[in-house]
């Protein structure tokens, strides 16, 4: 069997890209999920990292194998028909909820980082992500395979330069005291539970229509490596800030200081990274709705995009740390599921 490395980059590309969303690419989700934690953070990015390997290496196998058109089709073949059905529900308002977060997330960009409005960076994505959802799921492999590197890069580069710095020893093994440390010990699960539940609305049909095992197995390796290396140098780099709590887009925050000749372009970056999101959670919401009802992709996407925005106009920082663990538990479920499902056997690709 050929051996197709290159299909493989391009599947993990758009795992990277559909996971690395604004709370990620910004660094406000590894804040809240693990940084601010100190060390124990770290060693739950660690676990992170291996059930992001394996299990989105499996969710892509097992929607090729079971030949999963949508993640409706997936939800139903984990939890049974009836429960599937209501578990598609609740996925439909995850997807909107987390479209508004994004959007909010452009909008801070915005905000932020270049002075402009929220509102102006909230309407821009918006305008863009309906010309680029006209190109279909080709523009979105184009645009993951060209940020994706150029991310794995600026984060690399920010954790070199931050090991450099003073007392990174003594800020890594740090322990700070946190009135929830409880959720530190569910922060694993919780985020891996998350990102693989929505990340589903892109992975299950990019993974049917490539269809070879061991292209998507190596793909879900290599994305969730990937992913992985991002967390922990994001992580490595957040730990050097003081109140990193504080702001909406602290790996920007850092940029800007230890790196200020390439802060401009990791601007841009991020908001290409909030930008893959929106368009994949839009194409995933847009295809459940229009199983239900039988209505022009105009006006899904048009009512997609009020709703979200309507939701987008309380504070990111706010929406994110309230909407994020809340529905990371409730994908608690998806999670344990997928992960004591067996594989099916395939016949082509043993």
């Amino acid at each position: 069997m050929k051996k197709n490395w290159s299909a493989a980059f391009q599947i993990a590309a758009v795992y990277v890209g559909t996971v690395v969303g604004a709370g990620f690419a910004t660094g406000r989700e590894i804040v809240e999920f693990f940084s601010r934690f100190g060390f124990i953070g770290f060693l739950s990015i660690l676990l992170s990292g291996c059930l992001l390997i394996m299990l989105g290496s499996k969710l892509m196998r097992m929607a090729a194998r079971i030949n999963a058109v949508s993640y409706q089709e997936f939800n139903v073949h984990l939890f049974g028909k009836w429960a599937g059905r209501g578990i598609n529900i609740i996925m439909l308002f995850m997807l909107l909820g987390v479209t508004a977060v994004m959007l909010a997330g452009a909008g801070a960009v915005f905000e932020e980082q270049l002075g402009l409005t929220k509102n102006l960076g909230v309407f821009i994505t918006i305008l863009f992500s309906f010309l680029v959802m006209m190109v279909g799921t080709k523009g979105l492999f184009a645009v993951n395979s060209f940020v994706v590197p150029i991310m794995v890069c600026f984060s690399l580069m920010l954790m070199t330069l931050s090991i450099k710095q003073p007392g990174f020893l003594n800020h890594l093994l740090f322990i700070p005291h946190a009135e929830d440390g409880w959720k530190s010990v569910l922060a694993p699960f919780s985020y891996t539970a998350l990102n693989l539940a929505l990340a589903q609305a892109v992975l299950v049909p990019i993974a049917n229509e490539i269809k070879d095992d061991w292209t998507i197995k190596w793909g879900g390796i290599l994305g969730g490596t990937a992913l992985t290396v991002i967390l922990i140098s994001s992580h490595f780099t957040l730990i050097m800030l003081p109140n990193l709590e504080i702001y909406e887009i602290p790996m920007a925050i850092i940029m800007k200081q230890i790196a200020p000749f390439f802060y401009w372009t990791f601007v841009l970056v991020i908001y290409g990274e909030i930008f893959t999101s929106v368009i994949g959670n839009v194409y995933g919401i847009d295809r459940q709705i229009r199983q239900i009802v039988t209505v022009p992709t105009f006006i899904t996407i048009s009512t997609i995009f009020i709703v979200s925005y309507l939701i987008s106009l309380i504070d990111y920082s706010k929406l994110l740390s309230s909407l994020y663990p809340l529905f990371g538990y409730i994908s608690l479920i998806f999670f344990i599921l997928l992960w004591m499902k067996p594989l099916k056997n395939n016949r082509n690709n043993p």
